[in-house]
């Protein structure tokens, strides 16, 4: 028998998966609407690794709470339970410059908090969707395939993982999500050689149910704010967060892209022209 001094616990990962921007492309007929009201002209997925994911959700719960009983905010609209915002979640799109700036304050004391990110400039999707004409898009295709390349060598460093998907839509996709990880992990495989298979578990979870996704959608919020709107004062925030990013389509450089990191760090002066 093992001598349990020996025994090394087991390492285990939590992994909360958000979007920013949208997958669409088009509206009826065929028309196409990037940039336009409400569609983006940038997507972006990335992962939240949380070290101790009770302990941010306790904080922003509590955060939420105080904020709700605090009588500068009483009347505001987002306020109001019936309005399904911040009263019931954070989600930095819709909460207030006030309210925002105290989830940022909240973020930035939890060390360990890292975010690694795709991007994709959707000229660039609409470019490879035009190559094949006979292929209905479907936004749902850019979301798996953005799955398989972000966790592509995140799912070998620890024994367990739990990763907490923010649910699209009202279908159920945790099959498909959990092919595409499997992808991701065999495609890593053969490249490396590293053959690992680690325990996964896979929830599909409303934001407004988990405060780790409220915050990954704070983070990923900054970052799309930066690329869409050119402004890069959110951004500086949440920098310390930001161990990876993948911006696929900046190729003036490389082919296959920009890499951002800690010691390359994301800078709005070095982002390409936004695409009219």
């Amino acid at each position: 028998m093992d001598n349990p001094s020996e025994i090394q616990p087991k390492s285990h990962r939590h992994y909360f998966v958000d979007e920013a921007g949208d997958g669409t492309l088009f509206k009826a007929r065929g028309k196409v609407i990037i940039g336009e009201e409400g569609c983006s002209k940038y997507f972006m997925l990335g992962i939240l690794h949380v070290p101790d994911p009770d302990a941010l959700g306790q904080a922003l719960d509590s955060l939420r709470q105080e904020i709700f009983n605090d009588p500068y905010f009483r009347k505001i609209p987002s306020m109001q339970p019936v309005q399904n915002k911040t009263a019931i979640a954070f989600h930095a799109k819709d909460d207030i410059p006030e309210v925002r700036r105290e989830v940022f304050k909240v973020l930035s004391r939890f060390e360990g908090l890292r975010l690694f990110a795709v991007i994709r400039d959707k000229h660039a999707v609409l470019n490879e969707v035009r190559q094949y004409e006979n292929k209905r898009y479907n936004p749902n295709d850019l979301y798996d395939q953005l799955v398989k390349k972000l966790f592509q060598g995140r799912l070998y460093q620890s024994d367990e993982y739990s990763i907490t998907f923010a649910t699209r839509g009202q279908s159920d996709r945790t099959r498909a999500l959990r092919a595409a990880l499997v992808d991701a992990r065999t495609l890593y495989g053969e490249k490396t050689g590293i053959k690992r298979e680690p325990h996964i578990t896979i929830a599909n979870v409303p934001s407004h149910e988990n405060p780790c996704l409220q915050a990954a959608d704070y983070v990923l919020w900054a970052i799309q704010r930066c690329y869409e709107r050119r402004e890069d004062r959110y951004l500086e925030v949440v920098a310390p967060f930001c161990h990876f990013m993948h911006d696929i389509d900046d190729t003036r450089e490389k082919s296959y892209g920009v890499y951002y990191a800690l010691k390359n760090p994301l800078r709005l002066e070095g982002l390409p022209l936004q695409n009219l």
